[in-house]
């Protein structure tokens, strides 16, 4: 037996197996929110044959098989399964890797970007998109280019080619890149067609990411500095979180002129604004410790992240209005990214500090409709522009005939109230469907 194949063994014994797909599955008389416009499509019939919809129609004329497994849609909402566009998937020989994997799926969330590869996710990968585990697709960088694994601009190209022949799908930046690693990086992607994606290297900068063909921006990273005048950097070289030190002397007047920027270069952006205002926000560590999702994390987990949140909280240099003002930027940010037409991915950065996978992505679509996004404008981030980053039908983004049946069966409409999102009744990966009992019995195996 292969090493992935006794991995994959070890992890279905953790329970991590899909239901068997039915030849034919119908969501009866059900509302499609297909996310190709804003409007509720009513009393229709969803028909799922081979993994894949195979009808949308009228109740009244779409035809069932009598053998079909019926799923009934009354006063329920058939939407696309969201993407989760920053996520931080275990290891497949990780213990914690089925609790990941089922937290994202549960939510509602059928496709992941993981944003730290490794060798042992290139299998996994491909048990996932096969159905014989159970969670969300899965598109993988390779190990970051960082300044502890990169030290020369050849280097930097060679580990470009390396993690190309290996079939990773993207390239993963951390910070610490000189500007010369970087444009090497760069360049060698550029020959091979490879996307490259994450932080922007404090030697290098918003400006020139953009020029070089960043795919997507992680964090919003690099845009704080990039709102600092020259020479009037008050934290002495030093931003802190994302540039948290630097807001006092962020010009928010360059705002929409950096939207524009980000436009022009066709570069996306996956803010994970939860993840800065979990770490940095006014809310009590305690308090955010006693979240009801809180108890499908280790207890450890919840510990270090009470801790890491304390310990900034105790730092001198943290301040609170700082902090605030932090937030407001960021927040005025999204706004103009999206007002101006620049692409927002949906991402928490799942599991960080008080980000539990899948439950993290409503609170994300929570804020950026806070930011003054429409529910609509909200999940397009997380289906139809997720989709479009992919690139493949198997991400499909859209209720539509012919497209993958990854999808999620809700209990209120998420157009009226995006808090409506966290109101899942079943969900569907790949044709496989979880139904609310299934659902509560896997998460009944990981609470504390």
């Amino acid at each position: 037996m292969s090493r992935f194949a006794s991995i994959g063994a070890a992890v279905l014994a953790l329970g991590c197996s899909l239901p068997a797909a039915a030849s034919e599955t119908a969501f009866v008389n059900v509302n499609v929110v297909a996310m190709t416009d804003d409007t509720v499509q009513r009393n229709r019939t969803v028909v799922v044959r081979d993994g894949r919809i195979a009808v949308v129609g009228p109740v009244a004329s779409t035809a069932v098989a009598a053998d079909a497994a019926i799923v009934d849609g009354t006063d329920r909402f058939l939407m696309p399964g969201l993407a989760e566009m920053h996520a931080h998937v275990p290891g497949a020989g990780s213990a914690d890797l089925a609790r990941v994997l089922t937290l994202f799926a549960v939510n509602g969330v059928t496709s992941v970007r993981g944003m730290l590869g490794q060798a042992s996710h290139l299998g996994l990968r491909q048990r996932l998109a096969a159905g014989e585990l159970l969670g969300p697709r899965l598109h993988t960088s390779g190990p970051s280019f960082n300044g502890n694994s990169v030290d020369s601009p050849r280097q930097a190209a060679d580990m470009v080619r390396a993690q190309h022949r290996a079939g990773y799908d993207f390239l993963k930046i951390h910070p610490g890149l000189t500007r010369a690693e970087f444009e090497a990086m760069a360049r060698a992607a550029g020959e091979l067609g490879m996307r490259f994606a994450g932080h922007v290297p404090d030697d290098v900068g918003l400006t020139l990411a953009l020029e070089l063909g960043i795919s997507t921006i992680d964090h919003l990273d690099g845009y704080m500095q990039a709102l600092v005048p020259p020479r009037e950097d008050p934290s002495g070289g030093f931003g802190a979180f994302f540039g948290l030190l630097l807001a006092p002397a962020a010009d928010v007047d360059r705002i929409d002129e950096l939207a524009r920027a980000t436009l022009a270069a066709g570069v996306a952006n996956v803010p994970t604004q939860t993840l800065f205002e979990h770490r940095v926000g006014p809310d009590d560590p305690d308090a955010l410790a006693n979240w009801p999702e809180m108890r499908y994390v280790t207890e450890a987990t919840l510990r270090r992240w009470v801790a890491t949140k304390n310990e900034l909280l105790a730092d001198p240099a943290f301040d609170e209005d700082t902090a605030a003002r932090a937030i407001a930027i960021r927040r005025q940010l999204i706004r103009s990214l999206h007002d101006h037409g620049a692409e927002l991915l949906l991402g928490s950065d799942a599991p960080q500090v008080f980000n539990v996978p899948g439950f993290s992505i409503h609170r994300e679509l929570a804020l950026l409709v806070e930011c003054g996004l429409t529910p609509y404008q909200a999940l397009l981030t997380g289906t139809v522009n997720a989709a479009r980053w992919f690139g493949s039908s198997e991400h499909a983004g859209t209720v539509e005939a012919g497209k993958q049946a990854d999808l999620v069966l809700l209990d209120e409409n998420p157009l009226d109230d995006i808090a409506n999102t966290r109101r899942v009744h079943g969900v569907m990966l790949g044709g496989r469907w979880l139904d609310r009992a299934r659902i509560d019995a896997l998460l009944a195996r990981y609470a504390r």
